[in-house]
């Protein structure tokens, strides 16, 4: 979520057509168009936010900029050329990192928190704990879990909690 990503479409040196069919999982479809005798290039229901990278005579790859939850979805590219018609088609998920939150709860007890991740996080501890986690859904497809560090012997000081997320992992420290 946030970057640029690119598409690449099969290029080929005789296309005389170029359609990029976008269904999103969420909102109406879109398509972006190229005709080569026309010189040509043509946007139907496509936000701002999606273009072509280049010029789609040289190379038809499509780029999303500042990637969103809302940009989900399937991207077919369809190349028209002399040598027959070429597609590829992109089933696009987008992953959000969680904020990573570490705090004492009123009993003394680390509570470990991954805000608003998609996928949901792993937490687990470096020691070892019987906690187990919590998840909470949100509208816009995020995952918040909650963890509760409790410990199995009471000498413990000094606890660290680690998210794994497939957009990086994250850990934090605390003494409760």
């Amino acid at each position: 979520v946030g970057n640029n990503s690119v598409l690449s479409c099969p290029p080929q040196s005789n296309a005389t057509m170029v359609t990029w069919k976008i269904n999103p999982k969420v909102g109406g479809p879109c398509a972006l168009g190229y005709r080569a005798d026309q010189n040509k290039t043509d946007r139907t229901n496509c936000s701002d936010s999606m273009n072509w990278k280049f010029r789609p005579d040289r190379d038809p790859a499509l780029e999303i900029r500042r990637v969103g939850i809302a940009h989900e979805g399937n991207y077919t590219c369809e190349v028209v050329a002399t040598e027959g018609n070429f597609h590829k088609t992109y089933d696009l998920t987008v992953l959000v990192p969680p904020r990573l939150t570490l705090y004492c709860d009123d009993r003394g007890n680390p509570v470990c928190e991954a805000a608003a991740g998609k996928p949901a996080a792993q937490i687990s501890w470096v020691r070892e704990s019987n906690s187990t986690p919590k998840e909470e859904g949100h509208d816009n497809g995020t995952v918040t879990v909650l963890s509760k560090f409790t410990a199995y012997s009471t000498n413990v000081t000094n606890t660290t909690c680690i998210a794994s997320h497939p957009a990086g992992n994250q850990s934090k420290s605390i003494a409760c």
